[in-house]
């Protein structure tokens, strides 16, 4: 019987990445951010090399942009020579960011890498403790690859472990660009024992086992979006024999992108919101585990402080004094910004009882829900009309799984707030 071993599964260093959005409000934030992919990558050397892999799979993505940054070139060849001293071979695929018609200042490789092509899915066979491996991978020779790459990958049938090595967009998964677009069953059919896959940026098995079907994620979040927010890293898997697992998650960020949501509705004033807000933020911080934090406050929910909220100036105001109450702290605490979702008390009753239009809105809303059957028209109506208005199409996609019922009801709670913003004006 053979032995057992680990590799390490990674994806999606975008090393050297500029952040622009965040270099410019806070330069020391947006450096220490640019460095910080770079620190993560040694870091996933690190753990590899720690937790003695045979071998690291790196499934694209590994540079930002196809005219890569020489120092992350240099700081990613860097890590495989170490790598290669340590006697741990490594498996690369280039993807949509940093395919393989971008320019290269590396072309002599060391030599436990392999480096796949974009010709043909290309097979390296190695033996790790008495089981054969198979790595199969190929990478993208222009950035804009929309061929289903899954199709052209075949395991071997000798008793050999095969470990499937790609960037792509596996299901269609709406928050990421459908490069390489594959479905599960294409995964399935290939014959492999273990996916190693990039492009999506949020740790996810798809499968897990029979095959192993899985994204590690980036090693480095790069922005407040949902999918970049949290703890990032790498995927450690145990192999003994051809048997793959457990197979577990290892967060190598330097960084984290943390989202801070904040219920208005029994806040009194903006003291109180503050110091509320400062709760959460150290409550983050204390889950860290020493990593600096980028925050992204979202207040949210009914309450009489979002009238004070409204007046001009008042969110910026509290961001900075926000700021100002981390400045100084390493590691650093950046509160990214303030976004407010939070709207006052109404009183539907008394607005409907009115003679303006708010109560226009709530009588038309009022005989649209007592009909079974008009919410359901009216925003099938509503969406037909406004589909081709360029800044309402992502909102409608989003609303496509949402109830119309739910659709018509944040529809007035909104148009009743901004009426009442115009009103206090």
């Amino acid at each position: 019987m053979s032995g057992s071993f680990r590799f390490v599964h990674a994806a999606d260093l975008h090393l050297d990445t500029p952040f622009q959005g965040i270099a410019g409000p806070a330069p020391e934030v947006g450096k220490a951010l640019q460095e910080a992919s770079l620190q993560a990558w040694d870091n996933v050397v690190a753990l590899t090399i720690e937790r003695e892999a045979a071998f690291l799979l790196v499934a694209g993505d590994v540079y930002d942009g196809a005219e890569r940054a020489m120092r992350a070139q240099l700081r990613f060849v860097d890590g495989l020579r170490r790598l290669d001293a340590a006697g741990i071979r490594s498996f690369i695929v280039h993807g949509n960011h940093d395919p393989l018609d971008g320019w290269s200042a590396i072309h002599d490789w060391p030599a436990g890498v392999k480096v796949f092509g974009p010709a043909e899915v290309e097979t390296e066979t190695l033996e790790v403790d008495g089981q054969a491996v198979r790595v199969h991978g190929i990478s993208y020779a222009t950035g804009d690859m929309q061929e289903n790459l899954a199709a052209r990958f075949r395991g071997s049938k000798d008793g050999s472990l095969n470990i499937g090595l790609l960037h792509t967009n596996a299901g269609s998964n709406a928050e990421h660009a459908s490069y390489a677009p594959c479905s599960l069953a294409d995964l399935d059919a290939a014959g492999m024992d273990y996916w190693a896959l990039g492009h999506i940026h949020k740790q996810m098995f798809l499968r897990s086992g029979g095959p192993w079907v899985a994204y590690s994620g980036d090693t480095q979040g790069r922005s407040p979006k949902p999918s970049e927010a949290g703890s990032k890293g790498v995927l450690v898997a145990d192999v003994s024999g051809t048997t793959i697992g457990p197979v577990e998650f290892e967060p190598v960020d330097v960084v984290r992108f943390a989202p801070c949501v904040v219920s208005v509705g029994d806040i009194v004033d903006v003291g109180a919101l503050e110091s509320r807000i400062v709760e959460l933020v150290d409550e983050l911080r204390r889950g860290s585990d020493g990593r600096s934090l980028l925050v992204r406050v979202i207040l949210e929910g009914r309450g009489s402080v979002a009238t004070d909220l409204r007046r001009e100036d008042a969110v910026a105001g509290l961001t900075t004094a926000l700021r100002e109450g981390y400045a100084g702290l390493d590691p650093f605490i950046w509160i990214e910004s303030v976004k407010n979702r939070a709207r006052g008390l109404l009183d539907y009753d008394a607005l409907r009882k009115g003679d303006d239009f708010r109560a226009e809105l709530l009588r038309l809303h009022d005989g649209l829900v007592a009909g079974p059957d008009s919410v359901d028209a009216f925003v099938a109506g509503a969406a037909t009309k406004l589909g081709d208005a360029s800044q309402v199409e992502s909102v409608l996609r989003d609303l496509e799984s949402a109830a119309p019922a739910d659709v018509l009801a944040e529809a007035l709670d909104l148009a009743l707030d901004d009426l009442e913003r115009e009103t206090d004006r």
